[in-house]
């Protein structure tokens, strides 16, 4: 901040024997007096005074040539302080013409107004100026002292005005960059607690798939053994029957051979109250149907292990999507199979390295989504799955209500749902949108209101760069 006092003065006025006045009255011998207050301090053991700076007095005897001096003081950076001007001056301007001119060149200007009558009276021209803080009023004759005491307290002013309006610049910036500095502080404040509320999301979500994957392991512990024996029993039973049913073949060909009429009658009868021909055709039927619905127990389990990974940790590994996709399917089918038709159109992918788990649930929050967006009328979700160069490629496809184009860009926001209070947390999306990035992946979404919604995950087969 510039410390050094401004004492420059600009005098206006048409009379020059006023420009010689006020010269001998602020332009005095400041040498002088400083040599005479040294010599008064020394006789009288005092300090010596410090000496004023020395004003710097330019004259003007018209208001253009005032305003033209203003103008290139400014331009160079060497305002005035404050300037004496005439009221009355015959040629050109008038003492209050020239001050608006002034004052829209320079505001800061102090000005006192030299006059012994005026054409205006003081209300006039307080009123035409619309200002009292930068003007005062000297009238002629005027005192040398209240000349001197004039020109040190207003350029004293315009100094203390200009360090005043600096510190208020500088305080201005120092709040403005506080206050940007508190934005930003709050803006990442913000982004931390949205990370925080997703990692704590994804840490809930890995919890239930853990429960999960202990819950699958201790069903499957409980049930693949009491179907380990069934399905061995049925091997047994079927060597039984195939028995049993030879034993039969070889009855009915004794049969024929029976002389006793009443005996062929009784075996007729019984074997047409048994419906022996019946059984023989239904209980292989049954036989291979009850073990199709152990086989589809034991799937059942498999899947619900597979998609929860119960024995895999969360470590980088190599899976085949497709069949990830299989296992979601068998989880949500019971959701999905009252509303929709599932049509895949696999591709045939290769496996790629990932974490299994966290992309099974990408696909079950995809399909989910999907079946809650397909209204009353049955609806059709498809599945496809392809290769492109480095990258799989999976697409999910329903015929549902479709989004809005104008919430498009938000989806993908935490928290941001459509659905009714207690139907969705909001979540679904963003934690997806996390896990694909987090396989430096792409997930993105095309949509048609009212005609169905698509979205397509990309994924690298191989993670190149350093995994977290």
């Amino acid at each position: 901040m510039n410390t050094l006092p401004n004492r420059r003065i600009l005098l206006i006025d048409d009379t020059p024997s006023i420009h010689e006045d006020f010269r001998k009255i602020l332009l005095f011998d400041t040498q002088a007096e400083a040599e005479l207050d040294a010599v008064e301090a020394a006789l009288f053991g005092q300090e010596v005074k410090a000496s004023a700076a020395p004003f710097e007095l330019d004259s003007a005897y018209r208001g253009q040539e005032g305003l033209a001096m203003v103008c290139e003081s400014t331009a160079h950076n060497r305002p005035y302080a404050m300037a004496f001007v005439d009221m009355r001056m015959p040629l050109g301007w008038d003492g209050v013409e020239t001050i608006e001119r002034l004052w829209q060149e320079d505001p800061r200007l102090q000005i006192v107004i030299c006059t012994a009558y005026s054409d205006y009276s003081w209300e006039e021209v307080l009123d035409r100026l619309d200002t009292r803080d930068r003007l005062l009023i000297l009238k002629k004759p005027f005192d040398n002292i209240e000349v001197c005491q004039l020109a040190n307290a207003l350029t004293v002013k315009w100094h203390m005005t200009q360090q005043a309006t600096l510190q208020m610049s500088e305080l201005e910036e120092k709040v403005q960059e506080r206050t940007l500095e508190i934005k930003r502080t709050s803006d990442a404040l913000q982004v931390e607690i949205v990370e925080r509320k997703q990692l704590e999301s994804q840490l809930l979500q890995a919890d239930k798939l853990a429960s999960i994957g202990q819950l699958a392991a201790g069903v499957a512990h409980e049930i693949n053994n009491p179907i380990g024996y069934i399905s061995s029993n049925f091997v047994t039973l079927e060597g039984y029957y195939s028995g049993l049913l030879e034993m039969l073949n070889a009855y009915e060909t004794v049969e024929q051979t029976v002389g006793s009429p009443e005996v062929v009658a009784k075996l007729k009868s019984l074997r047409e109250r048994l419906e022996l021909d019946f059984m023989k055709e239904e209980i292989p039927l049954l036989m291979r149907e009850s073990k199709q619905g152990l086989a589809r127990v034991r799937q059942i389990v498999q899947d619900l292990r597979d998609f929860s990974r119960v024995d895999s940790t969360q470590q980088w590994q190599w899976a085949n999507l497709e069949q990830g996709i299989d296992s979601t399917l068998n989880i949500v089918a019971s959701e999905i199979k009252y509303k929709a038709d599932i049509i895949k159109e696999y591709g045939g992918i290769p496996e790629i390295e990932c974490l299994p788990s966290q992309l099974n649930q990408v696909v079950l929050n995809l399909l989910v989504n999907a079946t809650q967006a397909i209204d009353s009328e049955r609806g059709k979700i498809i599945i496809r799955s392809g290769a492109e160069a480095e990258n799989i490629w999976i697409e999910v496809t329903d015929t549902g209500s479709g989004i809005e184009t104008h919430i498009l860009p938000r989806i993908f926001d935490p928290f941001f749902t459509t659905k009714p209070i207690g139907k969705g947390t909001g979540l679904g999306l963003s934690l997806s949108y996390g896990i694909v990035q987090k396989h430096r992946g792409q997930i993105t979404v095309q949509s048609e209101v009212g005609v169905g919604t698509t979205f397509r995950v990309v994924l690298p087969i191989r993670q190149l760069v350093a995994r977290e």
